[in-house]
């Protein structure tokens, strides 16, 4: 038997006799080493961090926490290993010591993010640090930097490193890809635990026990692969996340929410130290926005996510890659000044137009974020052959909506306005030929 599957935290899968129970009717083992961590005020402020943030504006059961997803990442990690303790390839070059490193890593895995952390995170703006590496002084001083040493015998340099850094040897990066890949216990974890929270099926609707019993490792020892008979759960996890990403993430009213929360931050971010912001739990951290937005226009933004009636902006125009493929890459990607400039000349020509001041808030453009997310690539071995082959050569869904740029099939440029501002316009046609010679301002190279 794999020494792996004596560590206790895997041994607890199946003895369950010191749990905790999370949805979707999931026990959770807690041996004496976790429970120290999970106790920890710097774990334990993940419990006032939603998960979703602004979605709960859209799907309102949607509150779960970071600490709640904490917790199901690292269970989801125990499941992994304790398949993977029965893959040669994973046991030859994974030794106790190193599955500890992952278990720990996927327990501590979010305890960088702070509240509405991806919205901010995706404008990345000058000053505001990435959540993993934020999470160095969580890790590297205190309390969990002792019980990682103490309890754990594991240096909290190594953590900080296998969370931040990309692996240099086939082994660290196989260890890497079990917490950060396109089957890693992060998307398996967060697309159900999301989907349950929200109401909706879709990022349920794929074979989670099918996938994790197929887990094995690709030819060069370097990332996870699958078995030929999880293929078709690896297609619908594909599918999975798409629909969470078209139908939740990117929902329309949730992009408007973030827009209104971005343009907020932007607009307040001088008079914010953010490394103090950042080490706050929600509410607190709305406190402190609203404090600094005082009555300027930042606080009409803000109170209407966050005041006693809901007010988001209102979706005027719309642009895919289908439908307005060469607006749709103008303004797609592009840094987050560039948007609030364009925005800005809108505001300005959309006054002359209508012959009344629009502020420069009361029009806010959301687009795909210069960062992209990860490509999905998994190789899928036959094992009657024993030849390995991307999963994307065998499933014509997965070519689609992996190979091709996922950003582009589910991130739409939309362009939002001030409740107030709509009635006045919904009925002027001309209004959009307006917008599209504004964004054409911005490229004068191209006439």
């Amino acid at each position: 038997m794999s020494e792996l599957l004596e560590i206790p935290e895997v041994v607890g899968l199946l003895s369950r006799s010191d749990v905790i129970r999370i949805p979707p009717d999931q026990d959770v083992p807690l041996t004496p080493r976790v429970r120290h961590l999970v106790d920890t005020a710097e774990f334990r402020r993940l419990v006032h961090i939603s998960q979703l943030g602004l979605v709960s504006l859209v799907f309102p059961a949607a509150h779960h926490s970071r600490f709640e997803h904490s917790l199901g990442v690292y269970r989801t990690m125990l499941l992994y290993l304790q398949r993977l303790a029965h893959v040669p390839a994973f046991t030859e070059v994974i030794e106790v010591k190193d599955a500890e490193l992952m278990i720990v890593a996927a327990l501590l895995h979010d305890l960088g993010h702070w509240p509405f952390c991806h919205p901010i995170e995706d404008m990345r703006l000058a000053g505001v640090p990435q959540h993993e590496l934020f999470a160095n002084s969580f890790l590297l001083e205190g309390e969990i930097a002792d019980c990682l040493r103490d309890d754990w015998g594991i240096n909290p340099r190594d953590v900080v490193s296998f969370l931040s850094e990309k692996g240099r040897t086939s082994k660290m990066k196989l260890m890497q890809s079990v917490i950060s890949g396109p089957i890693d216990v992060d998307k398996l974890d967060y697309l159900q635990r999301d989907s349950l929270h929200a109401g909706v099926p879709y990022g349920r609707n794929f074979d989670q026990q099918r996938l994790i019993a197929s887990l094995c490792v690709s030819e060069a020892g370097d990332k996870l692969a699958l078995t030929g008979k999880g293929h078709t759960a690896a297609e619908m996890m594909v599918f999975a996340r798409y629909v969470m990403f078209s139908e939740v993430y990117w929902h329309h009213a949730v992009r408007s929410a973030t827009a209104m929360l971005q343009r907020a931050f932007f607009m307040l971010r001088p008079q914010l130290e953010l490394d103090s912001l950042f080490r706050l739990t929600e509410r607190p951290m709305i406190e402190a926005m609203l404090e600094a937005a005082g009555n300027g226009p930042a606080r009409d933004l803000m109170d209407g996510l966050f005041g006693p009636m809901r007010r988001l902006y209102k979706r005027f125009f719309e642009y895919s890659q289908f439908d307005h493929p060469e607006l749709f890459h103008q303004i797609a990607h592009q840094p987050y000044d560039w948007l609030v400039q364009l925005s800005d000349q809108f505001a300005t020509a959309l006054s002359r137009h209508l012959s009344r001041r629009v502020a420069p808030h009361e029009i806010l453009i959301d687009a795909p974020p210069v960062k992209l997310e990860v490509q999905f690539n998994i190789d899928v071995l036959d094992q009657k052959s024993g030849k390995y082959r991307s999963l994307g050569d065998v499933s014509p869904m997965v070519e689609t909506l992996a190979k091709r740029q996922f950003d582009d099939f589910v991130k739409k440029v939309r362009i939002f306005v001030h409740p107030r501002l709509e009635e006045s316009i919904q009925s002027d046609t001309s209004i959009e030929s307006l917008f599209i010679e504004t964004v054409r301002s911005m490229f004068p190279e191209s006439g």
